[in-house]
């Protein structure tokens, strides 16, 4: 059995389609729920990265996500959300970098 050269990538790979598929929520409310779940812990800009593009394949758009800011933000905080809002423009930015690159490429 071949190591392989991503065994993080796809561990969490794995955890995400695991997840996927356990849930009874649709592919878009899953995203949305992501997202709240992001804001609660102060997520990274990477990991909006990765779910704003899955919630872009099924459909989610930047007014769902708005509403699940406006509805979270009295539970979280004015300030997680406004973080929040910070890392996910952070994130759109590392996806224009992204595909500048491979544009070059």
């Amino acid at each position: 059995m071949e190591a392989s050269e991503r065994p993080i990538l796809d561990l969490l790979t794995g955890f995400n389609v695991a997840a996927i598929e356990a849930s009874s929520l649709d592919l878009d409310v899953q995203v949305l729920v992501r997202v709240a779940a992001l804001v609660a812990i102060d997520a990274p800009p990477a990991s909006y990265l990765i779910n704003l593009e899955a919630g872009d394949q099924v459909g989610v758009t930047v007014e769902q996500v708005q509403g699940v800011l406006c509805t979270i933000a009295p539970i979280v905080g004015t300030a997680r959300v406004v973080s929040a809002g910070g890392k996910m423009v952070r994130a759109l930015g590392l996806e224009l970098e992204l595909a500048e690159l491979e544009a070059e490429e």
